[in-house]
């Protein structure tokens, strides 16, 4: 499995306060990113699996809102989580 409970402590302990905080915008953000990365990866090798481009556009969206949330309560910690995880926006 690709995303098992330590890799999940270890990116919420990174972006997050702490390897519990599972709640906080950036500790979902990065989660999202990195699901992405993965389901990226995997389009890459498999251009017909449209279930999982689907999925991928969703989780996307799902980032975005979240970056537009973030954005309109804090611009600070908006522009450290993009910087962090290197998104073009």
């Amino acid at each position: 499995m690709y995303l098992d409970s330590e890799k999940k402590k270890e990116i919420f302990g990174t972006y997050g306060t702490s390897n519990t905080d599972t709640g906080s915008a950036e500790s979902q953000i990065a989660l999202f990113s990195y699901r992405i990365a993965h389901l990226t990866e995997h389009l890459k090798a498999n251009r017909k699996d449209y279930s999982t481009q689907r999925a991928l556009t969703m989780l996307v969206g799902k980032r975005r809102s979240l970056l537009n949330y973030l954005k309109s309560r804090d611009i600070n910690r908006y522009r450290a989580i993009v910087a962090k995880l290197g998104l073009r926006r």
